[in-house]
């Protein structure tokens, strides 16, 4: 029988995704000695997001402009369809967002963690974590302890070591799950345009169409109730206007996962432990979108890290300001996205028909011509609710919002 082997270090990171590959980057560059270990054998892959970022976010990080190959289109206007064809389309003054190949987004990322000191181990799947005296000490590999005074589990929405810790974990309820293709060809889409369908073509969220400028693109959507393959299905072949752009299109791949939108789960944080993207649900509840709340919280979290280092102490305490960070920079937002995402799924399919009516005869599309921010959507809305076009639309859903409510027992 094989001897385990022991190895020490400050911080383990568990998953070398973008949150769990930027908080090794942050950490490095604090000076803390880190480990991650990703169960993959290549960073990156497989690869489960259509890497629809926002620009203004990536600048903010650094991330934009990206080395050559990894963005792989920009758009400055989106279409909406309602399951009948109604159609209603935000063209904007410049690009606010682009698509990125996420295997190499995500390389990128580690090579700079690695490039500052961090140590990646990959094909390395943890199998438990190590706790005791109710404080996690580090994890447990096939042939290997390794001890840390803090681990960090960014490991994704599987939540299998978090659940060691016996906090809290994802709100099953708020979870919708995901067919992702790639196509060979589209018809009669605007190259810089994300084509974006609602209502019961993918109930609880929605289904997309991105473009590359290769003529190839990202099709996909997201439900919360029954197959995402069925519902893609009927969006290639039975939607009036998808089933036109799609028409005689090749799937070259397909790819399937689960997105939380409860928002952030309530507790983060244990004696010797954090929690970090996905598996902390710190995604957006309207677009599913993770990256950039991920890269957000993982750098909260290495400054919370190397100050608790510093005092010698990773109690709950300690780590708990973590916890009240993130909340925050992120609540305002999340609060009404949650909102809107509720009102989003409360609507018939005769309702988004009139709504996208209603917002073209307005000119809502005019308003919202200079938005930059679409991460953080309250502040958005903030910035945009006093133009006469908003204020009537505002009215307008939230009277819809409220009849359609009331109606239910």
């Amino acid at each position: 029988m094989m001897q385990k082997k022991y190895q020490q270090t400050d911080v383990v990171i568990i998953g070398a995704g973008p949150a769990g590959s930027y908080t090794a980057l942050r950490l490095a560059k604090l000076g803390v000695k880190v480990d991650v270990y990703e169960e993959h054998n290549e960073i990156g892959l497989p690869s489960h997001c259509a890497g629809h970022i926002s620009i203004h976010s990536l600048k903010n990080f650094g991330y934009y402009p990206l080395p050559k190959g990894i963005i792989e289109n920009v758009f400055d206007a989106a279409n909406f369809y309602s399951p009948s064809g109604t159609k209603f389309t935000i063209k904007l003054k410049k690009p606010i967002t682009c698509t990125l190949n996420r295997t190499k987004f995500d390389q990128h990322i580690a090579n700079q963690a690695q490039q500052a000191g961090a140590t990646f181990h990959l094909n390395n799947p943890v199998q438990t974590l190590q706790i005791e005296n109710n404080y996690v000490k580090g994890i447990n590999l096939k042939n290997q302890h390794v001890s840390s005074k803090i681990t960090i589990d960014a490991e994704g929405i599987s939540s299998r070591l978090f659940h060691q810790t016996k906090l809290k974990g994802l709100d099953g309820k708020g979870l919708v799950y995901a067919v992702e293709t790639e196509i060979d060809k589209v018809h009669d889409v605007e190259p810089h345009t994300v084509e974006v369908y609602m209502g019961s073509s993918a109930p609880g969220f929605y289904g997309w169409l991105i473009p590359r400028l290769d003529g190839s693109a990202k099709l996909g959507l997201a439900t919360n109730y029954g197959n995402p393959q069925t519902y893609l299905n009927h969006l290639m072949f039975k939607h009036p206007v998808a089933k036109r752009q799609v028409k005689g299109a090749k799937i070259m791949k397909t790819n399937y996962h689960v997105i939380p939108l409860s928002g952030p789960i309530n507790r983060t944080y244990c004696n010797g432990f954090l929690a970090v993207g996905d598996v902390a649900s710190q995604v957006k509840p309207t677009t599913g979108g993770g990256v950039i709340f991920g890269l957000t919280c993982g750098e909260i979290a290495a400054k919370v890290v190397k100050n608790a280092l510093e005092l010698n102490d990773v109690s709950t305490k300690t780590l708990s300001v973590y916890q009240k960070r993130c909340a925050a920079t992120l609540n305002f937002d999340v609060s009404f996205m949650l909102r809107l995402r509720r009102f989003l799924n409360s609507l018939s399919d005769e309702r988004w028909d009139s709504i996208l009516r209603f917002c073209r005869r307005l000119g809502v599309d005019k308003t919202l011509n200079n938005v930059e921010e679409i991460d953080y959507q309250g502040r958005m809305m903030l910035q945009v609710a006093t133009k006469p076009a908003v204020l009537a639309a505002f009215g307008y859903f939230g009277l819809l919002y409220l009849f359609t409510n009331t109606l239910k027992p």
